[in-house]
C-alpha cells in the first residue's frame, strides 16, 4: 500500500481517507447498497440481482468535450481533424489535472488495476482512479482483471485514468473550450482526466482511443467490431455502430464469443481489448436476445433504465434514454473463448442500420469494395431517434467508429485491408435496419443471412445486382424470407427505390471525396455507387 500511495501522491492524490484497492464484486455491492449513498452515486439493487444507476444529464459521450494534449509526440500522428480529436496545451491539462487531483485527495477512492487487451504482447496495464463505486465496477465489468500472481507483479501503470464526476472547470471559456465539462489525453503523462460528466463509457472508449493509437503504428489492426469463433476455429468479426447489431449478432449459441465491442488482430489472430460487455437493453427481451437477457444478474450494472420500487426492470422504457446499457462480466454469456482470443478472420462482416431501405439486406464485397465501404462506415439514422432528426439522416464514420479514432482513417483501412489478404478474409455488408416495407429486417432473417455468411452457402448462391449502389447480392438463402434479398422486390414501383438510392449514392460520393487525394483512393471510386447507372425493367 505505501507504494500505491506514493504513486498516487505523485499524481496529486494526498492523504485519501481510505483506499480500496481491487476490491472483489461483493465489496464493490456493498458500497454500491450504502445507504450513505446521494444523487449519481447511488446503486438501486434490480429483481435479477443487478444493481441500476444513473448518469445524469450525460446518458452518453461528450464528445464536444474531448482534448487531446498536442505536444511533441502527438503533433504529427494524430489525426487532427479539429471534430474528433480537438487539440489543447498541457498548461490547461495540468489546470484540469489540478482540479480533479484535488477533488479525490482526502477522500475514499477506489483504485482499480486492470489490462487492455489479451494479448500479453500488446496489452496495456490501465490504472482507474475514482470515488464513486459503480464507476469502479464498471471498469471491473469491462476490462480484463488480471490474476492474483498478475497484481503480485503488476508493477507501476502503463496508463492511469483519473475520473472526478463532481469536479467541472470553471475556467473553460479562457481555456477555449467546449464547456465545463472535460475529458481529457496527454499521451506524454499517459494519462486520461474526466470531469463533469458521471458517464462511464467516457472511460472505455478512452482506452479504445488510446489503443487505436498504438496498435496501428505497430502495424495491427485496430477494430470497433465484435467477434466470435466456431467449434472448427473459423473466425468471424461484426463491425458496426451503435444499434447496428454487433452485441447481439456475435453472442450466438452455435459460436463462442471472443468479444462484443473492441479487438485487435495482430500476427496471432484477433483479441479481444476487454473483459467484458456493454450492450444497450432498449426493449430487450429473453425471446429475442437470450443471452444478454441472462447476462444480467448479479455483479451486471444497468444503466438508465427505470425501475419500479420492487426493483423490476422496464426495458421499454426509454423515457431517461434510448441508450439504456449493462456492462457485465464475459464470463456472464455461457459460450466464450477464455482467454478472450482466436486465430485469424475469414469473415468480415459490416453491419448498417439503412434507414433510408436502400441497401440489400446482405451483399457480397470485392477486396476494392471492402476498402470503399469500410472507409465510408455507413449507417443512417431514423426520424425521431434524436432531437432534429425528421428524416432518415446518413451518418458515415470512417471503420465504424470514427468518435474514436485517433490516427487518420487510411491507417486504419491499411492494417485491416493488410491482415484480410494476408489472410485470405471474406467482406460482406449486411443490412439491419429498413426495407421498402416500412418495417425494420427481422431479427430471424438476419441470423439466417450471418449463417449463411459463416458456412459459407452464400458463395455458392446464384447472385444479382443492384444498380447505383453498385453492390452484388444472394438471389436466395435458406431460411431467409422470399423476396427481401432484393430491397427493389420490397417496393410497390421501382421507381420509388431508384429515387432513394440515387440520394444515398450521391450522399456516399461526396464524402467519399476526401480520401479521394491519392491513386490508391481515387481507384476505389469505382467500386462504389455509380450514379450513371439506371434501372432498366
Amino acid at each position: 500500500m505505501d507504494k500505491l500511495k506514493s504513486y498516487l501522491e505523485r499524481q496529486g492524490i494526498f492523504n485519501p481517507k481510505e483506499i480500496i484497492h481491487n476490491p472483489t464484486y461483493e465489496e464493490i455491492f456493498q458500497a454500491e447498497m450504502d445507504p450513505n449513498n446521494s444523487g449519481f452515486a447511488k446503486g438501486v439493487l434490480t429483481k435479477s440481482g443487478a444493481v441500476a444507476v444513473k448518469t445524469g444529464i450525460f446518458t452518453g459521450r461528450s464528445p464536444k468535450d474531448r482534448y487531446i494534449v498536442k505536444d511533441n509526440i502527438t503533433q504529427d500522428t494524430i489525426w487532427w481533424d479539429g471534430n474528433i480529436n480537438r487539440p489543447t496545451t498541457v498548461e490547461v491539462f495540468d489546470e484540469l489535472k489540478d482540479i480533479v487531483t484535488k477533488d479525490l485527495s482526502g477522500d475514499r477512492i477506489y483504485v482499480i488495476d486492470t489490462f487492455c487487451g489479451s494479448n500479453e504482447d500488446t496489452r496495456l496495464k490501465v490504472r482507474f482512479v475514482t470515488k464513486v463505486a459503480w464507476q469502479a465496477h464498471f471498469v471491473m465489468n469491462m476490462f480484463i482483471r488480471p490474476s492474483h500472481y498478475d497484481l503480485q507483479n503488476y508493477g507501476e501503470p502503463d496508463f492511469v485514468v483519473i475520473n472526478s464526476s463532481e469536479s467541472v472547470n470553471p475556467n473553460w471559456e479562457q481555456h477555449g473550450l467546449n464547456s465545463e465539462v472535460f475529458v481529457m489525453f496527454d499521451l506524454t503523462k499517459k494519462m486520461q482526466i474526466i470531469g463533469g460528466t458521471w458517464y462511464g463509457g467516457e472511460m472505455k472508449k478512452g482506452m479504445f482511443a488510446i489503443m487505436n493509437y498504438y496498435l496501428p503504428l505497430k502495424g495491427m489492426a485496430s477494430m470497433h467490431c465484435s467477434a466470435n469463433v466456431g467449434e472448427d476455429g473459423d473466425v468471424a468479426v461484426f463491425f458496426g455502430l451503435s444499434g447496428t447489431g454487433k452485441t447481439t449478432l456475435s453472442a450466438d449459441p452455435k459460436r463462442y464469443l471472443i468479444g462484443d465491442d473492441e479487438h485487435g488482430w495482430d500476427n496471432n489472430g484477433v483479441f479481444n481489448y476487454e473483459g467484458g460487455c456493454y450492450a444497450k437493453v432498449i426493449d430487450l427481451s429473453k425471446e429475442k436476445e437470450p443471452d444478454i437477457y441472462g447476462a444480467i444478474r448479479r455483479d451486471a450494472l444497468l444503466e438508465n433504465v427505470v425501475t419500479d420500487d420492487e426493483g423490476n426492470v422496464d426495458y421499454a422504457d426509454g423515457s431517461i434514454t434510448e441508450n439504456t446499457r449493462v456492462s457485465y462480466p464475459i464470463y456472464h454469456i455461457s459460450k466464450i473463448v477464455l482467454p478472450s482470443k482466436a486465430g485469424h478472420a475469414s469473415k468480415i462482416i459490416y453491419l448498417s442500420a439503412d434507414a433510408f431501405g436502400v441497401l440489400p439486406p446482405v451483399s457480397i464485397l470485392t477486396d476494392q469494395q471492402a476498402q470503399y465501404h469500410f472507409l465510408c462506415g455507413y449507417t443512417s439514422k431514423l426520424a425521431g431517434t434524436e432531437r432534429g432528426i425528421t428524416e432518415p439522416t446518413p451518418s458515415f464514420s470512417p471503420a465504424f467508429g470514427e468518435a474514436f479514432l485517433t490516427l487518420h482513417p487510411t491507417m486504419y483501412s491499411k492494417t485491416l485491408i493488410g491482415k484480410m489478404k494476408e489472410h485470405g478474409a471474406k467482406a460482406y455488408l449486411v443490412n439491419t435496419g429498413w426495407n421498402g416495407t416500412g418495417k425494420r429486417i427481422s431479427l430471424k432473417d438476419t441470423r439466417a443471412i450471418i449463417d449463411a455468411i459463416i458456412d459459407g452457402s452464400i458463395d455458392n448462391a446464384a447472385t444479382n445486382k443492384v444498380p447505383v449502389m453498385n453492390l452484388e447480392f444472394p438471389v436466395a438463402l435458406p431460411n431467409v424470407s422470399e423476396n427481401i434479398l432484393d430491397p427493389r422486390d420490397t417496393y410497390e414501383n421501382n421507381s420509388d427505390w431508384e429515387a432513394k438510392a440515387k440520394d444515398l449514392a450521391a450522399r456516399y460520393i461526396k464524402y467519399f471525396e476526401q480520401f479521394t487525394d491519392n491513386d490508391e483512393a481515387l481507384e476505389l471510386v469505382s467500386s462504389g455507387p455509380i450514379l450513371s447507372e439506371v434501372h432498366q425493367d
